[in-house]
């Protein structure tokens, strides 16, 4: 597998594949633009080098092709400005016009294709209706087809593939996983973001220092299952966190008042307490919540074991006792992943929980411990308390880092570096 660092782009023409996923306010405005961003370190290596720089995304979810509402040309001026170049726009990603474009460009110049989504061949499913199963196989069939041209279109733009995009390497699309087939290996790599979070999967799933712990939160053990279970052969401690509590505490017998609860998850709750017994994996649940009268940042409150929850109360944070209990154990680990806060962490009344959790864990790290922070709420936590730089990572991953961690192959690492 070719490093992009050792690769030398001078007079070459790169097809990067970026996350430029990024919310835009009804006025077409970006509201966080970290996503552009973190893909800056890659895209400045290939200008640099003298490359040609090929820009590939993604935005939304369009049913059609065009639906302007999704353009990237919204993103276009600021790209160029985070980028320091002129970044030329082509108003579609195939076509007679965006090949003389791409072909067009000379060393140090940017391109930005419209949004690939625009095609149904880049995600490689048929859209819209359909009146039976037969007609639906058959349009499935049809755009397989046609994915084979859109793929070696896109391919046909560039001399060497780099994918930058983790948060979508979970997918078999058109230009995360199936254009590296047309490049040999020694034209195709990841982008240094990429590669940052590959290295920290790996980091937490293979090359662990121990204690591992993982902590996990969420509202539904159903969303969790495979991870917790792929957890269960890999953690030393698993700390059980969130909306899950409660499924697990009444599992247990306890009394939840009006906490969220999967009461159909009951079961499996008490198979994943005997699969960590029979692996020798500490399971840590909270011992005291603090509970509101009312799903309010403005509800009465109090403080009483996470067991014995009255009637029309219900758990919205780990209490102080928890707090310490679940501190002490992320403070002896030497390698902590956390995906989920403890409560509803949106509700300031109801912070101090994930709060306490995120600064244990960057005093473990301070302390030499390897911490991985994903999962959309999680990476919101550190943000919302300034801790993101006191962690030893935090993904962009979202999707692809669960299933990652549930031990699923991705595509978009499978297409360049194969197994």
């Amino acid at each position: 597998m070719q490093s992009i660092d050792k690769f030398n782009f001078a007079g070459k023409k790169a097809f990067v594949r970026v996350d430029f996923n990024v919310p835009l306010d009804e006025n077409f405005q970006i509201t966080d633009d970290n996503r552009i961003r973190a893909a800056l370190p890659t895209l400045k290596k290939i200008l640099a080098d003298g490359g040609s720089l090929i820009i590939a995304s993604h935005m939304g979810r369009p049913k059609k092709n065009p639906d302007l509402k999704y353009s990237l040309k919204a993103i276009l001026a600021h790209v160029s400005k985070l980028l320091g170049v002129d970044v030329k726009f082509a108003p579609d990603c195939m076509g007679e016009e965006t090949a003389q474009m791409a072909a067009a460009l000379k060393p140090g110049e940017a391109l930005l294709l419209e949004n690939l989504r625009f095609y149904a061949e880049e995600e490689g499913k048929p859209r819209g209706e359909f009146a039976n199963d037969e007609e639906k196989n058959a349009a499935k069939k049809a755009i397989q087809e046609s994915q084979k041209k859109f793929t070696a279109t896109l391919a046909s733009y560039a001399d060497c593939y780099v994918n930058d995009a983790f948060g979508t390497a979970h997918r078999a699309h058109a230009s995360t996983a199936l254009i590296a087939k047309y490049f040999d290996e020694n034209n195709k790599m990841f982008g240094y973001l990429m590669e940052k979070e590959v290295l920290a999967v790996e980091k937490i799933m293979t090359n662990t220092a121990r204690p591992f712990t993982a902590i996990m939160g969420g509202s539904k053990v159903s969303s969790k299952i495979e991870i917790i279970e792929n957890l269960l052969t890999k953690v030393d401690n698993l700390i059980i966190a969130g909306g899950m509590t409660y499924t697990f505490t009444k599992a247990m017998g306890g009394k939840i008042g009006n906490s969220i609860c999967e009461d159909d998850k009951l079961d499996l709750a008490l198979e994943l307490l005997e699969k960590a017994k029979a692996n020798h994996v500490n399971v840590v649940l909270a011992t005291d919540a603090k509970i509101a009268d009312a799903f309010s940042n403005d509800a009465h409150t109090q403080f009483v074991p996470v067991d014995q929850i009255p009637d029309g109360w219900e758990g919205l944070d780990i209490g102080p006792e928890t707090e310490k209990l679940f501190g002490d154990v992320i403070k002896s680990s030497k390698t902590i992943l956390w995906n989920g806060p403890t409560g509803v962490f949106e509700f300031d009344n109801f912070t101090h929980g994930s709060l306490s959790v995120g600064e244990a864990i960057v005093e473990a790290t301070k302390n030499g411990a390897f911490s991985l922070v994903g999962g959309g709420d999680s990476v919101a936590c550190v943000n919302k308390f300034g801790l993101a730089d006191g962690v030893s990572y935090v993904s962009t991953g979202g999707g692809a880092l669960l299933e990652a961690i549930e031990g699923r192959v991705l595509p978009g690492i499978e297409a360049i570096r194969g197994y």
